[in-house]
């Protein structure tokens, strides 16, 4: 039997390649607002919620500032600006040889869910997870990707020793930890976590492989 009968994934920088789209949809929206950006718009900001990565490319937490940037960036990444969006080389196999050993796979992501439901749709993944959940699925939004998760564990009735969480940031190896999930550290994409940070009990998960997720 495979080590779990649950696989939670992060999307950005896990399972697809967003930077091209989401970098160039900061860019059109700042343009858009007639605005500078405060630092460069580089593929270090993503992964955050949109209005944590505003606020930091802008400078400010005024809400209207942040609202027009929003709606911006949404115009422009949620149109035309998610096709950019690319899977990275073998996370297809990935999905289908885990799928095909009996795993339940998850989407637990910050990214909004209308564009996740997109994207999933345009590589042809939507029929390999069982439950998508994204900050914004209820509102008011959820805080935070632990609480996410917590989520949906609970709602789905997935115990923690049956579940693992796989993400390419921080971030998601705390979100994991506040879970008591084990968590796989995917250090193919452009997360900020490097092999020789891992904290204790994260696994290194090189490639999108699945003979670490399987492994009795």
């Amino acid at each position: 039997m495979p080590r779990h009968a649950h696989i939670i994934f992060d999307l950005d920088g896990t399972l697809i390649d967003s930077a091209p789209a989401i970098l160039a949809s900061f860019s059109a929206a700042f343009a858009a607002a007639g605005r500078t950006p405060v630092r460069p718009i580089t593929d270090d900001i993503i992964g955050p919620p949109l209005t944590e990565t505003l606020q930091l490319l802008s400078g400010s937490t005024d809400p209207a500032t942040i609202d027009t940037l929003a709606e911006h960036f949404k115009a422009a990444y949620d149109g035309d600006g998610l096709k950019q969006t690319s899977a990275y080389p073998g996370v297809g196999d990935m999905l289908e040889q885990l799928r095909q050993h009996g795993i339940t796979l998850h989407i637990a992501t910050n990214k909004r869910l209308a564009p996740t439901r997109k994207i999933l749709d345009l590589l042809g993944w939507r029929q390999h997870f069982d439950a998508i959940y994204a900050l914004d699925m209820v509102t008011p939004r959820l805080p935070n990707k632990a609480t996410m998760i917590g989520r949906l564990l609970a709602e789905h009735g997935i115990a923690p020793e049956q579940a693992a969480y796989v993400g390419d940031r921080l971030e998601d190896g705390e979100s994991a930890s506040a879970n008591a999930l084990p968590f796989y550290a995917a250090t193919w994409g452009y997360g900020a976590i490097a092999p020789d940070t891992l904290r204790k009990g994260w696994v290194h998960l090189p490639t999108p492989s699945p003979h670490l997720l399987l492994a009795d």
